[in-house]
């Protein structure tokens, strides 16, 4: 398997109070690894995706719920994309 990068320039949460970003990015790194070891992707070579629209979120006040959550429609958009 070749290598995946994904660079993300600014995420927004709205309407999610008291929300920890360093346990979402925890979260959302973690979940997205797994899911990329048990579903990669079929990109090709050199192919890129320039965005990833995100469909709407369930209100949670769980940081590490919300960082899974963000990672598995990430994982979604690029499988699709």
């Amino acid at each position: 398997m070749g290598v995946i990068v994904f660079e993300i320039n600014e995420l927004v949460l709205n309407g999610f109070p008291r929300i920890d970003r360093d346990r979402v990015s925890e979260s959302f790194q973690r979940e997205l690894t797994r899911l990329l070891h048990v579903s990669p992707p079929s990109l090709e070579s050199g192919r890129t995706v320039d965005v990833v629209s995100l469909p709407a979120l369930p209100p949670t006040t769980s940081s590490r719920r919300l960082g899974e959550m963000l990672a598995r429609a990430v994982h979604d958009g690029v499988t699709r994309a």
